[in-house]
Protein backbone atom coordinates (compact mmCIF):
# COMPACT_ATOMS: atom_id res chain seq x y z
CA UNK A 1 0.00 0.00 0.00
CA UNK A 2 2.81 2.53 0.72
CA UNK A 3 4.45 1.80 -2.28
CA UNK A 4 1.38 2.00 -4.34
CA UNK A 5 0.37 5.43 -2.48
CA UNK A 6 4.01 7.16 -3.81
CA UNK A 7 3.05 6.01 -7.12
CA UNK A 8 -0.49 7.65 -7.02
CA UNK A 9 1.11 10.79 -5.41
CA UNK A 10 3.55 10.44 -8.02
CA UNK A 11 1.00 10.55 -10.69
CA UNK A 12 -0.89 12.80 -9.66
CA UNK A 13 2.18 15.22 -8.79
CA UNK A 14 3.45 14.78 -13.07
CA UNK A 15 -0.32 15.39 -14.17
CA UNK A 16 -0.61 18.42 -12.11
CA UNK A 17 2.45 19.64 -13.64
CA UNK A 18 1.81 18.50 -17.30
CA UNK A 19 -1.26 20.13 -17.24
CA UNK A 20 0.04 23.20 -15.49
CA UNK A 21 2.84 23.26 -18.23
CA UNK A 22 0.00 22.96 -21.47
CA UNK A 23 -1.60 26.17 -19.30
CA UNK A 24 1.39 27.82 -19.20
CA UNK A 25 2.43 27.39 -22.81
CA UNK A 26 -0.80 28.22 -23.92
CA UNK A 27 -0.81 31.63 -21.82
CA UNK A 28 2.32 32.13 -22.99
CA UNK A 29 2.16 31.26 -26.92
CA UNK A 30 -1.74 32.49 -27.21
CA UNK A 31 -2.33 31.48 -30.37
CA UNK A 32 -6.27 32.73 -29.84
CA UNK A 33 -4.57 36.15 -28.73
CA UNK A 34 -7.35 35.70 -25.61
CA UNK A 35 -4.37 37.60 -23.39
CA UNK A 36 -2.16 39.31 -25.53
CA UNK A 37 -1.15 40.60 -29.19
CA UNK A 38 1.41 37.94 -31.01
CA UNK A 39 4.49 37.35 -29.62
CA UNK A 40 7.63 38.42 -31.77
CA UNK A 41 8.93 35.69 -33.93
CA UNK A 42 6.42 33.34 -33.04
CA UNK A 43 5.22 31.54 -36.58
CA UNK A 44 1.65 32.04 -35.56
CA UNK A 45 -1.00 29.71 -37.88
CA UNK A 46 -4.21 31.96 -38.37
CA UNK A 47 -6.82 30.26 -40.25
CA UNK A 48 -9.83 30.12 -37.85
CA UNK A 49 -12.17 32.45 -37.73
CA UNK A 50 -14.53 31.70 -35.38
CA UNK A 51 -12.01 30.83 -32.54
CA UNK A 52 -9.03 33.81 -33.37
CA UNK A 53 -10.93 36.82 -34.45
CA UNK A 54 -12.36 37.80 -31.46
CA UNK A 55 -9.00 37.66 -29.84
CA UNK A 56 -7.58 39.90 -32.67
CA UNK A 57 -10.25 42.15 -32.03
CA UNK A 58 -9.36 42.45 -28.66
CA UNK A 59 -5.54 42.48 -28.52
CA UNK A 60 -4.03 43.58 -31.57
CA UNK A 61 -3.55 47.17 -32.32
CA UNK A 62 -5.36 48.89 -35.43
CA UNK A 63 -7.55 51.46 -36.57
CA UNK A 64 -9.94 49.85 -38.80
CA UNK A 65 -11.66 46.80 -39.35
CA UNK A 66 -12.73 45.12 -42.29
CA UNK A 67 -15.87 43.00 -41.31
CA UNK A 68 -18.12 40.75 -43.67
CA UNK A 69 -18.53 37.09 -45.45
CA UNK A 70 -16.43 35.24 -47.50
CA UNK A 71 -16.97 38.32 -49.85
CA UNK A 72 -14.32 39.81 -48.25
CA UNK A 73 -11.45 37.45 -47.02
CA UNK A 74 -9.06 38.34 -50.34
CA UNK A 75 -9.16 42.03 -49.00
CA UNK A 76 -4.90 42.29 -48.49
CA UNK A 77 -5.23 44.83 -45.63
CA UNK A 78 -1.72 46.23 -46.97
CA UNK A 79 -4.10 48.16 -49.79
CA UNK A 80 -5.44 50.42 -47.21
CA UNK A 81 -2.21 50.90 -45.86
CA UNK A 82 -1.04 52.25 -49.10
CA UNK A 83 -4.15 53.79 -50.44
CA UNK A 84 -5.86 55.45 -47.35
CA UNK A 85 -2.86 54.97 -44.64
CA UNK A 86 -4.87 52.83 -42.46
CA UNK A 87 -3.36 50.30 -40.13
CA UNK A 88 -6.33 47.40 -40.81
CA UNK A 89 -7.23 44.37 -39.33
CA UNK A 90 -9.59 41.90 -41.55
CA UNK A 91 -12.14 40.40 -39.08
CA UNK A 92 -14.57 38.57 -41.96
CA UNK A 93 -16.74 35.69 -41.07
CA UNK A 94 -17.41 33.52 -44.10
CA UNK A 95 -21.45 33.38 -44.67
CA UNK A 96 -21.79 35.77 -41.73
CA UNK A 97 -25.18 37.38 -40.44
CA UNK A 98 -25.93 40.42 -38.66
CA UNK A 99 -25.58 38.59 -35.66
CA UNK A 100 -21.94 37.69 -36.40
CA UNK A 101 -21.34 40.78 -36.75
CA UNK A 102 -22.65 42.54 -33.64
CA UNK A 103 -20.75 39.74 -31.67
CA UNK A 104 -16.99 40.83 -33.36
CA UNK A 105 -18.23 44.81 -33.43
CA UNK A 106 -18.63 44.33 -29.51
CA UNK A 107 -15.18 43.55 -28.97
CA UNK A 108 -14.00 46.24 -31.63
CA UNK A 109 -15.29 48.85 -29.86
CA UNK A 110 -14.61 47.59 -26.49
CA UNK A 111 -11.12 47.03 -27.25
CA UNK A 112 -8.83 50.13 -26.40
CA UNK A 113 -8.11 51.15 -30.02
CA UNK A 114 -9.68 53.95 -31.25
CA UNK A 115 -11.31 52.84 -34.82
CA UNK A 116 -11.47 55.40 -37.38
CA UNK A 117 -13.41 53.15 -40.42
CA UNK A 118 -15.10 50.01 -40.55
CA UNK A 119 -15.60 48.86 -43.84
CA UNK A 120 -18.70 46.76 -43.70
CA UNK A 121 -19.96 43.82 -47.02
CA UNK A 122 -23.55 43.64 -46.42
CA UNK A 123 -24.74 40.11 -48.43
CA UNK A 124 -28.75 41.13 -48.36
CA UNK A 125 -29.54 37.11 -47.72
CA UNK A 126 -28.30 36.98 -44.68
CA UNK A 127 -30.40 39.62 -43.34
CA UNK A 128 -33.26 36.75 -43.96
CA UNK A 129 -31.57 35.16 -40.33
CA UNK A 130 -32.68 35.76 -36.76
CA UNK A 131 -31.89 38.77 -34.71
CA UNK A 132 -30.18 35.92 -32.69
CA UNK A 133 -28.75 33.99 -35.18
CA UNK A 134 -25.15 32.80 -35.74
CA UNK A 135 -23.94 31.15 -38.88
CA UNK A 136 -22.24 28.59 -36.98
CA UNK A 137 -22.28 27.59 -32.75
CA UNK A 138 -19.70 30.48 -31.25
CA UNK A 139 -17.44 29.04 -28.74
CA UNK A 140 -19.05 31.75 -25.84
CA UNK A 141 -15.22 31.11 -23.79
CA UNK A 142 -13.49 33.02 -26.13
CA UNK A 143 -16.11 35.97 -26.60
CA UNK A 144 -16.78 36.93 -23.19
CA UNK A 145 -14.10 38.10 -20.86
CA UNK A 146 -14.89 35.73 -18.00
CA UNK A 147 -11.85 33.54 -16.06
CA UNK A 148 -13.13 30.28 -14.95
CA UNK A 149 -14.47 28.82 -18.51
CA UNK A 150 -11.24 29.44 -20.39
CA UNK A 151 -10.64 26.02 -19.25
CA UNK A 152 -11.67 24.75 -22.62
CA UNK A 153 -9.31 27.09 -24.71
CA UNK A 154 -6.35 26.41 -22.22
CA UNK A 155 -6.68 22.83 -22.32
CA UNK A 156 -7.53 21.84 -25.51
CA UNK A 157 -5.56 19.58 -27.23
CA UNK A 158 -6.51 20.75 -30.87
CA UNK A 159 -4.93 24.48 -29.72
CA UNK A 160 -1.84 22.33 -28.27
CA UNK A 161 -1.29 20.48 -31.31
CA UNK A 162 -2.54 22.70 -34.15
CA UNK A 163 -1.50 26.19 -32.70
CA UNK A 164 0.87 25.81 -30.85
CA UNK A 165 3.29 22.75 -31.56
CA UNK A 166 2.18 22.61 -35.03
CA UNK A 167 3.73 26.42 -36.14
CA UNK A 168 6.67 25.63 -33.88
CA UNK A 169 7.80 22.57 -36.33
CA UNK A 170 6.16 24.03 -39.75
CA UNK A 171 7.32 27.20 -39.44
CA UNK A 172 5.05 28.56 -41.77
CA UNK A 173 3.87 32.35 -40.60
CA UNK A 174 0.66 33.56 -41.63
CA UNK A 175 0.68 36.46 -43.27
CA UNK A 176 -1.47 38.69 -41.59
CA UNK A 177 -2.81 40.94 -44.16
CA UNK A 178 -4.23 38.51 -46.60
CA UNK A 179 -5.29 36.09 -43.49
CA UNK A 180 -8.47 33.77 -44.79
CA UNK A 181 -7.93 34.34 -48.09
CA UNK A 182 -9.85 32.12 -50.50
CA UNK A 183 -8.35 28.72 -51.79
CA UNK A 184 -8.97 29.35 -55.69
CA UNK A 185 -6.01 29.68 -57.57
CA UNK A 186 -6.24 31.47 -60.86
CA UNK A 187 -7.76 28.22 -63.28
CA UNK A 188 -10.63 28.71 -61.14
CA UNK A 189 -11.63 32.06 -62.51
CA UNK A 190 -12.92 30.74 -65.82
CA UNK A 191 -16.20 30.85 -67.31
CA UNK A 192 -16.77 27.18 -68.54
CA UNK A 193 -15.83 26.14 -64.84
CA UNK A 194 -18.43 28.55 -62.92
CA UNK A 195 -21.43 27.26 -65.23
CA UNK A 196 -19.79 23.93 -65.15
CA UNK A 197 -20.79 23.13 -61.04
CA UNK A 198 -23.80 25.95 -61.36
CA UNK A 199 -27.38 24.98 -61.17
CA UNK A 200 -29.83 26.92 -62.36
CA UNK A 201 -32.89 26.66 -59.76
CA UNK A 202 -36.75 26.14 -61.41
CA UNK A 203 -38.87 28.96 -62.18
CA UNK A 204 -41.60 29.75 -59.58
CA UNK A 205 -44.45 31.21 -61.30
CA UNK A 206 -45.86 33.27 -57.80
CA UNK A 207 -43.96 36.54 -57.31
CA UNK A 208 -42.86 37.98 -53.85
CA UNK A 209 -44.18 40.06 -52.30
CA UNK A 210 -42.10 43.20 -53.24
CA UNK A 211 -42.06 44.45 -49.10
CA UNK A 212 -41.76 40.58 -48.31
CA UNK A 213 -38.14 40.93 -46.79
CA UNK A 214 -38.17 44.67 -44.96
CA UNK A 215 -39.34 43.34 -41.46
CA UNK A 216 -36.15 41.13 -41.04
CA UNK A 217 -33.61 43.34 -42.17
CA UNK A 218 -35.30 46.26 -40.27
CA UNK A 219 -35.04 43.84 -37.40
CA UNK A 220 -31.29 42.78 -37.84
CA UNK A 221 -30.39 46.49 -38.36
CA UNK A 222 -32.00 47.22 -35.31
CA UNK A 223 -30.76 44.55 -33.48
CA UNK A 224 -27.25 44.06 -34.88
CA UNK A 225 -25.74 47.23 -36.81
CA UNK A 226 -27.50 50.31 -36.20
CA UNK A 227 -26.62 50.64 -32.40
CA UNK A 228 -23.07 50.83 -32.89
CA UNK A 229 -23.36 53.04 -35.85
CA UNK A 230 -25.29 54.99 -33.29
CA UNK A 231 -22.81 54.77 -30.29
CA UNK A 232 -19.57 55.80 -32.41
CA UNK A 233 -20.80 58.81 -34.19
CA UNK A 234 -16.59 59.69 -34.71
CA UNK A 235 -16.56 56.10 -36.56
CA UNK A 236 -16.87 56.40 -40.38
CA UNK A 237 -18.46 53.12 -41.37
CA UNK A 238 -18.00 52.13 -45.07
CA UNK A 239 -20.69 50.48 -45.82
CA UNK A 240 -20.17 48.04 -49.03
CA UNK A 241 -22.66 45.56 -51.41
CA UNK A 242 -20.65 43.20 -53.22
CA UNK A 243 -20.56 42.25 -56.71
CA UNK A 244 -22.22 39.15 -57.19
CA UNK A 245 -21.88 37.58 -60.56
CA UNK A 246 -25.43 37.77 -63.23
CA UNK A 247 -25.63 34.01 -62.32
CA UNK A 248 -27.08 35.47 -59.01
CA UNK A 249 -29.78 37.68 -60.42
CA UNK A 250 -30.53 34.50 -62.55
CA UNK A 251 -31.36 32.80 -58.95
CA UNK A 252 -33.33 35.55 -58.30
CA UNK A 253 -35.25 35.60 -61.65
CA UNK A 254 -36.12 31.76 -61.79
CA UNK A 255 -37.22 32.30 -58.00
CA UNK A 256 -39.47 35.47 -58.51
CA UNK A 257 -38.36 37.61 -56.14
CA UNK A 258 -36.20 40.47 -58.22
CA UNK A 259 -38.70 43.34 -57.36
CA UNK A 260 -38.29 42.18 -53.41
CA UNK A 261 -34.57 42.08 -53.53
CA UNK A 262 -34.12 45.36 -54.95
CA UNK A 263 -36.15 46.48 -52.34
CA UNK A 264 -34.30 45.07 -50.15
CA UNK A 265 -31.37 47.08 -51.43
CA UNK A 266 -33.33 50.25 -50.98
CA UNK A 267 -34.34 49.82 -47.38
CA UNK A 268 -31.16 49.01 -46.75
CA UNK A 269 -29.41 51.83 -48.00
CA UNK A 270 -32.29 54.38 -47.38
CA UNK A 271 -32.05 53.45 -43.48
CA UNK A 272 -28.01 53.34 -42.97
CA UNK A 273 -27.35 55.86 -45.47
CA UNK A 274 -29.54 58.68 -43.03
CA UNK A 275 -26.18 58.11 -40.81
CA UNK A 276 -23.67 61.27 -41.36
CA UNK A 277 -20.80 58.45 -40.30
CA UNK A 278 -22.41 56.04 -43.13
CA UNK A 279 -20.99 56.26 -46.79
CA UNK A 280 -22.54 53.66 -49.33
CA UNK A 281 -20.95 51.61 -52.37
CA UNK A 282 -22.79 49.70 -54.84
CA UNK A 283 -20.99 47.21 -57.14
CA UNK A 284 -23.56 45.03 -57.83
CA UNK A 285 -24.72 47.19 -61.18
CA UNK A 286 -20.60 47.06 -62.46
CA UNK A 287 -21.87 45.43 -65.85
CA UNK A 288 -18.35 45.08 -66.76
CA UNK A 289 -17.68 42.97 -63.60
CA UNK A 290 -20.61 41.17 -62.94
CA UNK A 291 -21.45 40.15 -66.96
CA UNK A 292 -18.12 38.13 -67.43
CA UNK A 293 -18.25 34.74 -65.64
CA UNK A 294 -14.39 34.85 -65.91
CA UNK A 295 -13.75 37.07 -63.13
CA UNK A 296 -15.62 34.16 -60.83
CA UNK A 297 -14.32 31.11 -59.13
CA UNK A 298 -18.54 30.55 -58.79
CA UNK A 299 -21.67 32.09 -58.84
CA UNK A 300 -20.81 34.72 -56.46
CA UNK A 301 -17.11 34.63 -55.57
CA UNK A 302 -14.80 37.13 -57.48
CA UNK A 303 -11.56 37.62 -58.50
CA UNK A 304 -9.13 39.47 -55.71
CA UNK A 305 -8.32 41.92 -58.73
CA UNK A 306 -12.07 42.92 -57.89
CA UNK A 307 -11.41 43.57 -54.12
CA UNK A 308 -8.43 45.68 -55.05
CA UNK A 309 -11.18 47.57 -56.96
CA UNK A 310 -13.06 48.45 -54.27
CA UNK A 311 -10.37 49.20 -51.76
CA UNK A 312 -9.82 51.56 -54.53
CA UNK A 313 -13.11 52.78 -55.19
CA UNK A 314 -13.04 53.44 -51.05
CA UNK A 315 -10.01 55.62 -51.29
CA UNK A 316 -11.23 57.66 -54.42
CA UNK A 317 -15.05 57.48 -54.10
CA UNK A 318 -15.99 55.38 -57.15
CA UNK A 319 -19.12 53.48 -56.67
CA UNK A 320 -20.07 56.10 -53.88
CA UNK A 321 -23.97 55.95 -54.09
CA UNK A 322 -25.61 59.09 -54.38
CA UNK A 323 -28.92 58.01 -55.10
CA UNK A 324 -29.94 54.20 -54.41
CA UNK A 325 -32.78 54.34 -57.30
CA UNK A 326 -30.27 54.94 -60.00
CA UNK A 327 -28.19 52.11 -59.14
CA UNK A 328 -31.24 49.86 -58.57
CA UNK A 329 -32.55 51.28 -62.02
CA UNK A 330 -29.25 49.87 -63.47
CA UNK A 331 -29.40 46.86 -62.09
CA UNK A 332 -32.87 46.07 -63.35
CA UNK A 333 -32.06 46.95 -66.69
CA UNK A 334 -29.16 44.85 -66.73
CA UNK A 335 -30.95 42.00 -65.77
CA UNK A 336 -33.70 42.42 -68.17
CA UNK A 337 -31.70 43.02 -71.07
CA UNK A 338 -28.97 40.00 -70.71
CA UNK A 339 -29.55 36.94 -72.82
CA UNK A 340 -29.45 34.06 -69.68
CA UNK A 341 -30.73 31.35 -72.15
CA UNK A 342 -27.73 32.14 -74.10
CA UNK A 343 -24.83 32.22 -71.08
CA UNK A 344 -26.89 28.60 -69.71
CA UNK A 345 -26.85 27.11 -73.06
CA UNK A 346 -23.08 26.49 -73.20
CA UNK A 347 -23.38 24.62 -69.50
CA UNK A 348 -25.52 22.70 -71.55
Amino acid sequence: MPSFRKSLIAFAIFTVLLLGSVIMLTVIVDPFFQYHKPLPGFPYLIDNQISQNPGMAENMEYDSVILGSSMTVNFNTDWFKDLMGLNTIKLSYSAAYPKDQANIMQIVFDSPNQVKKVFLGIDVITYMAGVAETKYPIPEYLYNDKVYDDAEYLLNKDVLLNYILRPIADQEKSDLATIYASWWTEEYYDEAWVLKHYVSPGQVLAETPKDAYTAAVEANLAQNICPFIEANPETDFVIFFPPYSILFWNDVRQENHLEATLEEFRYLCERLGAYENVSLYFFLDQEWIVTDLNNYADYSHYHPDFNRYMAECFANGTCLVEDIGVNLDNMRNIVAQFDFNALLSNSQ
